[in-house]
């Protein structure tokens, strides 16, 4: 795998006494950093999806426990205020835990940042491990479909879904990339394609409305997204639009693939009935890009995820393995604890 042609983007930058983060709010019109200096700020670029993608969200959380460690702040506090910051993905609670686990055993600023590197740098060696067994289950020449946005600017570096589509297209697996715009923050539009274009990697961006579409003309035999959740029996949160795209491609004999590190499983949630859905301030349905775009009066409904059972998933690949046709009973043999 040449990972110097397909793994060059970090978007989340511990800087010794600050953490740095590229904006993605801003992309692809402008690359803008964001230097954080305290826990506070971290926990309102995870608010405000100037850092966003599930695991990258952890990552930045468990720096703003470090920094908050070396500058003295009362770490209960610091811990409560992220965790709170977005509920619906697990990988941020995950890593809060883990790092208030070492705060319980006495850890000290050092070990804490110690600590918050291993959680980065187990995540990027994750992707590359998922990229490998996902792209595995890809036939040559297949098209396959992506949604929001699951690559290196959502993680550690690499990507989940994503990686597995740098890996598969490394393998000569995979010969054709959609993406979908993702509204309302067009994340597939403004960062996916980002990250294919700066690849190298030939890909086409479609309208939401057109997944249906482009499955049935047979261009697409995989569709791979990524996860903010994975409940016991294998049910799925991951962006909005995601639950569609999966019915579609049951309809249409398209096999569907969820990519996500095992800190992406929550043992302790049944099913995706007990997953609490984000929801956000309507004015990002109403508006584009700052600009109000309906008319004065109306009002919106926006969740920003949805969940797919587990019934319509092919594939549930993580670093520990792949499970196929996920349910309840293998979902324990692979995660129970």
């Amino acid at each position: 795998m040449d990972y110097d042609r397909y793994d060059r983007i970090r978007a989340v930058q511990w800087q010794g006494d600050h953490l740095r983060l590229l904006d993605q709010r801003l992309l692809p019109g402008e690359e803008c950093w964001i230097n954080c200096a305290d826990a506070g700020q971290i926990t309102q670029a995870i608010k405000d999806l100037a850092v966003r993608g599930a695991p990258a969200i952890g990552i930045a959380a468990a720096w703003g426990v470090a920094l908050a460690a070396k500058q003295g702040e009362p770490l209960d506090e610091v811990l409560t205020t992220l965790r709170a910051a977005r509920p619906t993905a697990v990988n941020l609670m995950w890593a809060l835990d883990r790092m208030k686990k070492r705060i319980v055993a006495g850890a000290d600023a050092a070990a804490l940042v110690r600590e918050a590197q291993a959680i980065q740098d187990e995540d990027l060696a994750a992707n590359r491990r998922m990229g490998e067994l996902g792209a595995a289950l890809i036939r040559t020449h297949s098209g396959v479909l992506t949604h929001c946005n699951t690559g290196s600017l959502a993680t550690a570096g690499f990507g989940t879904a994503l990686g597995v589509i740098r890996a598969g297209v490394a393998m000569g697996r995979i010969d054709h990339v959609y993406a979908g715009e993702t509204r309302p923050w067009q994340q597939g539009a403004r960062l996916t394609m980002w990250e294919l274009v700066r690849d190298g990697i030939s890909a086409q961006l479609i309208a939401d409305s057109a997944a249906a579409h482009l499955m049935k003309s047979g261009a697409v035999q995989w569709v791979i997204v990524g996860a903010d959740r994975i409940a016991a029996n294998g049910d799925t949160a991951n962006k909005i639009g995601t639950y569609q795209l999966a019915i579609a491609a049951k309809y249409h004999g398209v096999k569907f693939m969820v990519v996500a590190p095992s800190s992406t499983v929550d043992m302790a949630t049944g099913s995706g009935e007990e997953i609490e859905i984000e929801l956000r301030d309507p004015a990002e349905l109403l508006s584009t890009a700052g600009k109000r775009t309906v008319v004065e009066g109306a009002r919106a409904w926006n969740p920003v995820f949805d969940v797919a059972p587990a019934e319509l998933i092919d594939a549930i690949v993580t670093e520990r393995g792949v499970i196929e046709r996920p349910n309840s009973i293998s979902m324990q043999a692979m995660f129970g604890w």
